[in-house]
């Protein structure tokens, strides 16, 4: 009995999407729920898996091409045996993606030598980095290669977005400082109890993310957002949290971040973070939004200045945390400090609501018991 592959629904917001890579070919066996193609729109990665058991008859879309929502993409004999064995699979080198592979040539590192980090173990561009920084190889003498590759369509539209923000927000940026001396001391204090109690690691993060959804609810306009000639109020607080993975920046919603607790916010950050590695993330958890919260520090910068993620209104950027000597009670003391930094839209947001706003989660995290009492 032949059985129709179809592509995913797609929500209204996402129009298309483009085959990104075959993991079958006409005559290979299959498993149900075994994945078939990564099929790439403009914000994830969707796996499309067999509905059944049984060997593909027909492909009907190749690699590149575009398919819109449940439009069938294969055919599937149920039930069938495969007739011959898979060809040889690619070599280490054919394998890569295009990043990869260029970063492969220029370091002279042989990508069959290196362990991969990447989806299903597949060699990513930092892993022949690292690979190569660690002694495992040099940089091929006297090579000048170059590779022309097409942007990816997370990519494209990352580039849209970004030139979306600059191009329809009156973007200013405000900055302060926070010692993170309590909020440090708290960590370690408590760690212990609340792995036991949790079953996870209390970070910073959501120190960072319930500090901004408690400044939100005090400062409504920071949380808005611009339609035509209205300005829309969220009564909830909706924080995306940036996340970098190997085909670009995503941004997944923490939904209601004021009703959740610390270990929420964790749990939910640390699976989302394994989803984004393993290009898991649904369409749903990438929707929406009413501010975000990146972490530019996790690699090590010092300051930046974020850009909005229309149609929200404001970006809180974290950065690195330094040991500075600081000025406290009349004595130079060593602190651990951090810049950060408030993107807003000034065509909603004053100057002295944005400086307020970041004030107030300056303080929240200099004194954190204040979270607890709504201050």
């Amino acid at each position: 009995m032949a059985t129709e592959v179809k592509a995913p629904v797609l929500p209204e917001s996402v129009a298309d999407g483009t085959i990104a890579t075959w993991h079958k070919k006409v005559g290979d066996a299959v498993k149900r729920d075994e994945n078939l193609l990564d099929l790439e729109t403009d914000k994830v990665v969707l796996e499309v898996p067999s509905p059944v058991d049984g060997v593909i008859k027909e492909i009907k879309f190749k690699e590149g091409d575009t398919v819109t929502s449940s439009q069938v993409v294969a055919i599937i004999e149920e039930g069938a045996v495969a007739a011959a064995p898979a060809p040889a699979a690619k070599s280490a080198a054919d394998a890569l993606p295009p990043g990869a592979r260029f970063t492969a040539i220029t370091e002279g590192v042989n990508p069959a030598d290196v362990d991969g980090t990447g989806r299903r173990g597949a060699v990513t561009k930092e892993d022949i980095v690292n690979f190569a920084r660690n002694g495992g190889a040099g940089k091929a003498g006297g090579a000048r290669p170059e590779e022309r590759v097409p942007m990816t369509r997370i990519r494209k539209r990352i580039a849209e977005r970004l030139m979306e923000s600059k191009n329809s927000t009156a973007m200013l940026t405000t900055f302060n400082e926070v010692d993170l001396s309590k909020v440090s001391a708290a960590r370690k204090e408590l760690q212990d109890e609340f792995v036991k109690a949790h079953g996870i690691k209390l970070g910073f993060m959501s120190f960072f993310v319930k500090a901004a959804a408690n400044a939100l609810q005090r400062f409504p306009l920071v949380n808005a957002s611009i339609d035509g000639d209205d300005i829309i109020y969220h009564g909830y607080s909706d924080i995306s949290i940036a996340v970098s993975t190997e085909k670009g920046l995503v941004t997944p919603v923490l939904r209601n971040v004021e009703r959740m607790s610390f270990a929420d916010i964790e749990k939910t950050i640390a699976d989302y973070a394994k989803k984004a590695r393993d290009g898991k993330l649904s369409l749903e958890e990438l929707q929406g939004g009413t501010f975000t919260v990146t972490n530019g520090g996790t690699f090590g910068s010092l300051l930046s200045t974020p850009i909005i993620n229309p149609p929200q209104s404001a970006i809180l950027g974290m950065h690195a945390i330094k040991e500075r000597p600081i000025a406290q009670n009349g004595q130079v003391v060593i602190a651990p400090m951090m810049y950060l930094a408030l993107s807003y839209d000034h065509r909603i947001i004053d100057g002295k609501d944005s400086v307020q706003f970041l004030v107030d989660i300056k303080n929240q995290l200099e004194n954190p018991g204040r979270m607890l009492f709504g201050l």
